[in-house]
């Protein structure tokens, strides 16, 4: 593994032994310069094997922090590197707690106070900020349980209602606790998952850890600790300082100490505006017993082993070491160039090390370098070691280490996509259902029987069968008919589901009525399904065009995607590849949420159908939204022999005219347009692929009209929430399905809140988001009030720029204001429902409903 053979020259270098000595030697401030992205990382591991103490890496912000966390957990392990978040997703609203990040801090301070071996411990400014509680109160508030203890489920019922644990029929989140018999189930705010605790009388019989989702066991536990929310839980007198808490043995690396302590600083400032702000209850108008301030700082790290990573030392250093390392160099995606530069590297008798972050990115590499080997006459063969996944995936950030003679570069980099960091949020995937929501159906719901048609559920009820006691449902009918259901029949009924607002016929029991229907609803099944299963054997009976395997170009495009591919959208990928591939006409549903990357998918088949000399048609339902994928399209294919175009109503006649001469002349090759694409004066020289993006918005008729264009051509079809016919046609295999379901790294789940309408609410989430950088969508469907909202809005943020958008605007103003906003010339745009279909626009991270 490459990784561990630079670690091993890292520990060997003269320098690291010095190192190491002077962080033993207590009273040091040590200065460390040269060092440049991942060479840090390898700095630290040697120095941590080496010293055996436990270390406080503190960077500038979350982002840089959470990289770095990733680069070590690679090379020292997992359990042996914490991160140790902020609390609050916002500073100063302490309603607004994350549970995730509670868990990481406690798990943090538990692993510090249980004494273990030493650990990394990898933070960042807002996170110090926060005072933590003290050992004394944690001490105080910890529950430990070991098998074979002897406990009351009593006493731990007790202790649990004092650490402000909720008790529930089932656990489901931090803070939880349920008690069936001699069961308990805990939800610690120390782990990620919760545990399970079996008792054999009064004793502690066994402990494992649980998934909430399955119920099943994932490992047994011999001791645990389980923590109250250590955050909501204590107040302000019993917190102290991070510093305080960790052992006077620590070493504290800290990236630029000055911009560290101007940070605290500010968010001093900010918390006493805020405090000041409270109501005169609060005791305390400075928050020095919640928060750390820049004196304080300094004062408590003099006490610590201090390494300063780069920038002006703010201590007197006595000793200070000098690295000799560069920033990976910019390649541009151009890879005769990072060949070139491996190859100088070679002769200056460096060793090249590329990081590549999967089987696939390797494979990637090794086909652009056969391929421009080919290209070249005097062939020289490479030697690049190629590393299996480094923490998250590969480095975070490449170098080259003089002193080692080393280059290590990384995959992303060289492709200019976006790397990811992965935090650990076991807690948030465990949102997702809960067991709550199994036992759904109330009294006066309407429930549907096999036998006897709709009626209303009546709740359970204990009956007499042949003198004995059975518990059945009980169904009322029409004329007050009571049908009781045993529970061993619970297959024969559902709930009803149909039209919202509108009551359904109950029907009376005994009686043709839905014996009648039940048999029309069966004939009208048969006839659509007839019809379905000769149009669907028809298309599999047809020739299409079989596609050739990727050229070098696609695998080109493919890496110079800047965000790496989720596992669903990589295997999207392939089955719309292998489908295009056969002869036989492609018909394939890719279903997955906004924003989980179907428009790349797409992307890469048209491309793939355009390398084969096919030409492409894509289907969308709205101006804008052709408009915003004409956009997408070129930007992706920028770079390759591909001529894009649109049509849409914002286009003159003679633009038109000249769009569709030229795509019957074969001069265009992928067409994104409205259902102006299935009219007859659209022809093309060769259609190969037709691609039908928010397909839910078209009426039957334009998808007969699709028909026309051929049986034979291949067929994408894009959607987030297909209607029950397509879904119905997949899941019964008459069209191929995909389904993206991984979200991209990082993203953070949506959070919804239905509030009363507030201009103090609308003002400070506004302010709050322009003051990120971010943008902020206002939805109004009103269009005779819509610019009296906009006033509102501006009233309330003077310096906020608004734009107003809604459907009977000028096609040309429209179209310009919708570009305006997603290159960030605004930062409201007040509109209608018009930008419901697939808008684009990343950097809007707030939108708002109004009714």
């Amino acid at each position: 593994m490459s990784h561990q053979v630079i670690s091993e020259k890292y520990s060997k270098l003269p320098k690291i032994h010095q190192i190491s000595e002077a962080i033993s030697n207590k009273a040091n401030k040590i200065s460390i310069k040269g060092l440049v992205g991942s060479s840090t990382s390898f700095v630290v591991q040697s120095l941590f094997e080496k010293s055996e103490l436990p270390f406080l890496l503190i960077f500038q912000d979350k982002e840089e922090a959470a990289y770095y966390l990733n680069d070590l957990e690679g090379l020292i392990g997992e359990k042996d590197v914490l991160f140790f978040p902020s609390s609050h997703r916002r500073a100063y609203q302490i309603e607004d707690v994350d549970n995730a990040n509670v868990l990481l801090r406690a798990e943090v301070l538990n692993r510090i106070n249980s004494r273990k071996k030493p650990c990394v411990i990898v933070t960042y400014p807002e996170a110090l900020f926060e005072k933590v509680v003290t050992k004394k109160q944690l001490d105080k508030n910890t529950l430990k349980m070991a098998v074979g203890e002897s406990l009351s489920i009593d006493f731990i019922n007790e202790t649990l209602f004092e650490y402000n644990f909720k008790r529930v029929d089932f656990v489901s989140e931090p803070g939880e606790f349920s008690v069936r018999g001699g069961i308990i189930d805990v939800f610690s705010f120390s782990n990620d998952n919760p545990y399970r605790i079996e008792f054999f009388g009064n004793e502690v019989d066994s402990i494992r850890t649980f998934d909430v989702e399955t119920q099943l066991s994932v490992e047994p536990q011999k001791k645990i600790t389980i923590i109250p929310n250590i955050e909501n839980k204590f107040s302000q007198e019993s917190r102290e300082s991070f510093l305080e808490y960790i052992s006077d043995k620590t070493v504290i690396f800290a990236e630029n100490t000055e911009l560290l302590t101007s940070q605290l600083d500010k968010l001093f400032e900010k918390a006493k505006e805020t405090f000041a702000g409270f109501s005169s209850d609060i005791k305390h108008q400075e928050p020095k017993e919640l928060f750390l301030s820049k004196a304080e700082y300094l004062d408590r790290a003099e006490l610590f082993t201090y390494v300063e990573l780069s920038g002006k030392p703010v201590f007197d250093n006595k000793e200070e070491f000098q690295f000799n390392a560069k920033p990976q160099p910019s390649f541009n995606k151009q890879f005769d160039l990072l060949r070139d530069n491996l190859k100088e590297n070679t002769n200056r008798g460096f060793t090249n090390y590329l990081f590549c972050s999967s089987e696939i990115q390797k494979n990637r590499f090794q086909e652009i370098f056969e391929s421009l080997d080919e290209k070249e006459e005097n062939n020289t063969t490479l030697y690049i070691p190629i590393t299996p996944p480094l923490g998250a995936g590969g480095l975070f950030s490449g170098f080259i280490d003089e002193d080692l003679k080393i280059t290590c570069y990384t995959d992303h980099q060289v492709f200019e996509r976006y790397h990811k960091f992965k935090l650990k949020n076991g807690y948030s995937k465990k949102q997702t259902i809960t067991l709550k929501e199994l036992n759904s159906l109330s009294v006066g719901d309407y429930v549907t029987h096999i036998d006897h048609g709709i009626g209303k559920f009546g709740g359970l009820q204990k009956i007499q069968v042949e003198g004995k006691t059975q518990e059945a449902i009980k169904l009322v009918y029409a004329e007050n008919d009571i049908v009781y259901v045993s529970i061993h029949s619970l297959h024969k009924i559902a709930k009803f589901n149909g039209k919202d607002g509108t009551p359904p016929k109950i029907y009376k029991v005994g009686s043709s009525a839905w014996k009648a229907l039940k048999q029309k609803t069966k004939a009208r099944v048969k006839h659509i399904a007839f019809n379905l299963i000769q149009l669907y054997a028809k298309r599999r009976t047809e020739k299409g065009f079989a596609f050739d395997p990727d050229s070098y170009l696609q695998y080109e495009l493919e890496s110079s995607f800047i965000y790496e591919d989720t596992p669903d959208q990589n295997k999207a990928t392939q089955d719309v590849k292998a489908d295009m591939e056969q002869d036989r006409p492609m018909d394939r549903l890719v279903c997955g949420d906004v924003g989980f990357g179907k428009t790349e998918v797409a992307i890469r088949a048209a491309f793939k159908a355009v390398d084969n000399g096919k030409q492409v048609a894509v289907l969308v339902p709205t101006t804008v939204l052709a408009f915003q994928h004409h956009k997408t399209f070129s930007e992706r294919l920028k770079d390759m022999p591909v001529r894009v175009d649109y049509l849409n109503r914002f286009k003159t006649a003679k633009q038109k005219s000249e769009t569709l001469k030229a795509l019957e002349d074969g001069k265009v090759d992928i067409l994104i347009g409205t259902h102006q694409l299935v009219s007859k004066n659209v022809k093309f020289k060769d259609l190969g692929l037709l691609i039908v993006d928010e397909e839910q918005k078209f009426g039957v008729n334009v998808k007969d009209k699709l028909k026309t264009l051929g049986s034979n051509i291949d067929t994408l079809t894009l959607t987030a929430t297909p209607i029950p016919r397509t879904l119905q046609f997949s899941l019964m295999a008459a069209r191929d399905l995909s389904v993206i379901t991984t979200p991209p790294p990082n993203r953070y789940p949506i959070e919804t809140q239905l509030v009363p309408f507030s201009e103090e609410v609308i003002r400070d989430a506004v302010a709050y988001e322009i003051q990120r950088g971010g943008q902020v969508f206002f939805i109004h469907n009103r269009i005779e009030n819509i610019k009296e909202v906009a006033g509102m809005i501006q009233r309330l943020v003077p310096d906020a720029k608004i734009a107003v958008g809604h459907g009977q605007m000028d096609g040309k103003k429209l179209e310009e204001l919708m570009l305006g906003f997603m290159e960030g010339a605004f930062d409201v745009l007040v509109s209608t429902t018009i930008i419901e279909s697939g808008l684009d626009v990343p950097n809007a991270n707030t939108i708002f409903i109004n009714n």
